[in-house]
């Protein structure tokens, strides 16, 4: 009988530790990751150092910064704070936390990620009140990713170190205060408000790993303890308690995105462990139930929407042709308050002495940009998303939400490439030019394309089609992807 079980044992003696359940056909690699997520578990004492070091690294890249000078421009990376704070955050840091979600799932937020650090240890110490209804709003996703992209862009949070401290700053100051009201000990800010929590769940849902609960060796090992009540034993050996940071269902987990991997739920009931899935897992079976209205808008508005155009914007000559036509238009009718430069940084961009000043015009025309573009590039994926449902047969809303998790790969693979055009440019600074950089954003976009593509040709047979059905509605799919790429297409080679 399992020591959780209750089983009598002798004083000094431990009972010996039951295997973890693995999934069916199970081998050794299962048992080697599975030791991975005990290690993790084991290790909690140096995985705490580990984040506090995290967060002393943060703290320095974002705040010393912002309170010294800002750089000449002979300045190197290897000769100014302020530029390599820049190259850390928006060249490595950012770009690869979005890869490492898909390499590792949600490992970044519960072993690393200092907003998730801080805001935990201020539950510990807060006030401990229950989650408010307002907080468990399902558009919050969606909500606070938008709002942070928009104004990110306003105020130039990829070129100036106040404005990264505003931006990310903010937020992690808001991660602390909901930390210090809201729960004990636990990850309310991680669970609800994290502005990029709606993307990391999307992208972590096609790592190839997982901790998935096996619900039989759950059950029995709760028969077997109840079977074990009434015998008294002062050696018995009771279940931990799982201090589950982001509040999971454990009993029910099965690793769809939510899960921040941090592995303390590992062996608990003898029932978790870290396990190797298909990377189409998440995305084919577990979204056929669970997405929803809010995933989608999330996808095609936001990351194909607003995403691209905050990307496109700064490069675009169709922004500059208009801007221009509208300041014609204006000064010919005497109509000036646009033109005004008078807006403070931390609503529009104003660094006189870099020459970088937005007027009312440019803050107007940049939300009437990225809001175009979004409706754009989002509205009309949307609608051949509807199109292919709706081809492969009776209309199902369900249906067009599963579909849409199909372009998660081509979603997250546009964001890093964005990402890295920064970490391009700030190399091409330091006199490092890669010429081999259009080849690698074509293949991968291409890459990710097929991933989608694949995705996609999975969903429509797991709903049941025949082969003929399912090709007629990959017609719409594959226009698509071509449209998705044609906005990576004008970005980084047409204009």
């Amino acid at each position: 009988m399992p020591a959780s079980a209750g089983c009598h044992t002798r004083p000094g003696i431990q009972p010996e530790r039951p295997r973890l359940a693995l999934a069916p056909g199970g081998g050794a690699w299962q048992r080697r990751l599975a030791a991975v997520g005990e290690w993790l578990r084991t290790h909690a004492g140096l995985i705490r150092v580990l984040q506090w070091g995290v967060v002393l690294v943060y703290a320095v890249l974002l705040v010393v910064p912002a309170v010294l000078p800002l750089p000449e421009r002979t300045a190197h990376v290897w000769s100014n704070v302020t530029i390599a704070a820049e190259f850390a955050f928006w060249g490595i840091w950012w770009p690869f936390v979005l890869l490492s979600m898909v390499l590792f799932g949600r490992l970044w937020c519960g072993v690393l990620c200092p907003e998730g650090t801080l805001t935990e240890w201020a539950a510990k110490r807060g006030r401990g009140l229950g989650v408010p209804h307002w907080m468990r709003w399902k558009g919050w996703p969606f909500t606070a990713f938008v709002c942070t992209t928009v104004y990110g862009q306003m105020v130039s949070v990829y070129q100036y170190p106040k404005a990264a401290l505003v931006v990310l700053g903010g937020s992690t100051v808001a991660a602390v205060v909901v930390g210090y009201l809201y729960t004990r000990g636990k990850r309310a800010w991680c669970r609800y408000l994290c502005p990029v929590n709606g993307v990391f769940a999307l992208l972590a849902k096609l790592a190839p790993m997982h901790y998935r609960t096996d619900e039989t060796t759950w059950k029995r090992s709760l028969a077997l303890e109840a079977a074990s009540r009434p015998t008294i034993s002062v050696h018995r050996v009771k279940p931990r308690a799982v201090d589950c940071a982001p509040m999971l269902d454990l009993r029910h987990m099965h690793g769809e995105g939510t899960c921040h991997m941090c592995g303390r739920c590992s062996g608990h009931h003898d029932a978790i462990a870290l396990q190797w899935r298909s990377p189409a897992q998440g995305v084919v079976e577990g979204a056929a139930t669970e997405a929803t209205a809010w995933q989608t808008a999330l996808i095609v508005f936001g990351l194909l929407g607003v995403a691209i155009g905050a990307f496109h914007w700064s490069v675009s000559p169709w922004f500059v042709d208009v801007k221009q036509a509208l300041a014609t238009w204006l000064v010919d009718r005497d109509i000036l308050w646009p033109l005004a430069d008078n807006a403070p940084w931390w609503l529009l961009t104003h660094y006189p002495d870099q020459n970088d000043v937005f007027t009312w015009l440019d803050g107007g025309l940049l939300l009437a940009y990225i809001g175009g573009t979004a409706l754009l590039w989002g509205g009309v994926t949307l609608l051949l998303l509807a199109l292919a449902v709706r081809l492969a047969g009776p209309w199902q809303v369900q249906r067009l939400h599963h579909l849409a998790q199909a372009l998660i790969p081509l979603a997250g693979i546009g964001v890093f490439l964005g990402l890295s055009a920064i970490t391009l440019t700030l190399l091409r600074g330091e006199g490092v030019l890669l010429h081999w950089a259009n080849s690698a954003r074509l293949a991968l976009l291409l890459a990710a394309s097929g991933w989608s593509l694949w995705l996609a040709v999975r969903i429509l047979r797991h709903w049941g089609l025949r082969s003929g059905r399912v090709a007629r509605a990959l017609l719409p799919v594959l226009l698509a992807l071509a449209w998705i790429g044609s906005a990576w297409g004008w970005l980084f080679w047409w204009w």
